[in-house]
């Protein structure tokens, strides 16, 4: 593939990124379980856990609500469907965008993907699409997220 082709697919996936799956997280009520971990694993206060999980659940459907007008989403589930067998496509049997090792793209999707991946719409995505395998090799290849403790 020449530089100009992964310029050019690499920012057909960046506004990707900003868009179907990220937009699709918001939109979808599967996030409360993130905003619960979140409240439990952060560095966070009582107070600061139940804002983090009572005021996010407020304000990430007024969020859902307009982003799925502005991008005119009927479906959450579809878009990231639709986004993540784009993406499988664009490997082209490669295992990664980048050849046998991530590039940028690789690390762009697969960032948006990996807070969603054990919530119930990412566990459905692997099982309806083809991006498990994918994904599966990019978590070998990043490794484990880390967590500093303050």
């Amino acid at each position: 593939m020449s530089s100009y082709a992964l310029i050019e697919l690499r920012s057909a996936f960046d506004e990707e990124r900003d868009h179907p799956p990220s937009r699709c997280r918001f939109i979808s009520s599967d996030e409360a379980p993130s905003r619960s971990y979140n409240g439990v694993q952060g560095n966070f206060s009582f107070a600061e856990k139940l804002s983090v999980k009572y005021a996010g659940a407020a304000i990430m459907y007024m969020v859902s609500k307009k982003l799925k007008k502005k991008y005119n989403i009927a479906d959450e589930r579809a878009a990231l469907y639709e986004a993540a067998v784009t993406w499988t496509k664009a490997l082209d049997g490669k295992d990664f965008l980048g050849g046998s090792k991530p590039n940028l793209a690789d690390l762009a999707v697969f960032g948006v993907l990996r807070p969603i991946r054990y919530l119930r719409a990412g566990i459905d995505m692997v099982e309806n699409t083809g991006i498990g395998e994918w994904y599966h090799r990019m978590e070998s290849a990043v490794g484990e997220p880390s967590r500093v403790l303050a």
